[in-house]
């Protein structure tokens, strides 16, 4: 390659996301009211920054902004050739064919946190022709994607989990056994949620939801039962604390599939049981002992039951601690030896 072929050397990581409503950066996380795929972005690019220099080019960003997980961006400035060696789209797989073209000697994944719906269907003979890697965020989510591109063995498809910090865990907060959390947005099946708790409550007077709601959409979810608390937009640490005090998180819709759910591994991690729909998503690869037939009201109100009885002890798997998925992702991208060393002793 020669000289003015050579890709901005002031960058070893783009990552281009072009599916944010504004821009966003660690100063976000604080303040909450990120969604899950813009927390985990800056979750991993923090640590991932320690030894690789990296660009965010993001939609909805005007301005120019420094940070402790890389510089950001608008995203107009991505599309120029030989952007860099390597380079990250977000969920976008139009966007990613398009870098291509731009960068044809970089090393291009597609971080997909979301489910392709039918009109997403040339994606798969696009991506294989654009030699574009697709990493999902869990092993059922990579199986579904496999299944929707035909299982094309053109396709390079892996996972690398979304993680949780490291250091969080059960302490001794006591929980309120008549507190039951929901906490997303609402177009995750907060109607049904609400329908199952007031069927609940019915047979349990006492009981109560709280609902937060990271505030990133509006959504009609029909008329709020009595007993539900609107907790509004909270920062993490606050929404942390939520889930220690609640009996448990209250997510038993079944229409809506999580590619990975941040917030249930969260719950898993500080010991507070989680409620959710068995073969949806990646309910049961995240929360698999706690899942139940929400489709049954009598199910989910003998759950209740048993937890008010004896809250279960429940912990998250290893493999989403932050540790191990920068782990990963440090041999995803930077497979030589030394490198890899390096980045796995600045996590341990």
């Amino acid at each position: 390659m020669s000289a003015a072929r050579q890709p901005n050397d002031t960058c070893d990581l783009a990552i281009v996301d072009p599916c944010s409503s504004r821009g966003y950066a660690p100063s976000s996380l604080a303040m909450g009211g990120l969604g899950g795929t813009e927390a985990t972005v800056l979750r991993v690019a923090g640590a991932l920054s320690q030894d690789l220099p990296i660009i965010h080019y993001q939609k909805g960003r005007t301005d120019v902004e420094t940070s402790e997980a890389g510089r950001m961006v608008p995203l107009t400035e991505a599309f120029t050739p030989n952007l860099c060696a390597r380079i990250i789209v977000i969920n976008s797989w139009k966007v990613a064919c398009k870098l291509r073209r731009l960068n044809p000697d970089a090393t291009i994944f597609l971080w997909l946190h979301i489910f392709p719906g039918r009109h997403n269907r040339p994606m798969g003979e696009a991506l294989a022709a654009a030699r574009i890697r697709v990493l999902c965020v869990s092993r059922s989510h990579a199986r579904h994607l496999r299944a929707f591109t035909g299982n094309d063995a053109r396709i390079h498809i892996d996972h690398v989990y979304n993680p949780i910090a490291d250091d969080l865990h059960p302490n001794s907060t006591l929980h309120d056994p008549d507190r039951l959390l929901f906490a997303s947005s609402p177009h995750k099946g907060l109607a049904e949620v609400y329908r199952q708790f007031r069927t609940a409550r019915a047979a349990i007077p006492g009981l109560t939801l709280a609902v937060a709601d990271p505030g990133y959409l509006a959504w009609d979810t029909g008329p709020v039962p009595d007993g539900v608390i609107r907790l509004g937009k909270l920062s993490h640490a606050d929404l942390i604390a939520e889930l220690r005090r609640a009996l448990g998180l209250f997510y038993p819709q079944t229409t809506f599939a999580e590619t990975f759910g941040l917030v249930l591994a969260e719950a898993g991690a500080v010991g507070t049981p989680v409620l959710v729909h068995r073969g949806l998503g990646a309910n049961d690869e995240v929360a698999a002992s706690q899942a139940v037939d929400c489709t049954d009201p009598a199910s989910i109100l003998a759950r209740l039951r048993q937890w008010r009885d004896a809250r279960p002890v429940v912990r998250t798997n290893p493999a989403f601690r932050m540790n191990a998925v920068v782990r990963h992702w440090a041999e995803i991208l930077v497979p030589a030896k030394t490198a890899r060393r390096r980045m796995v002793r600045k996590v341990a």
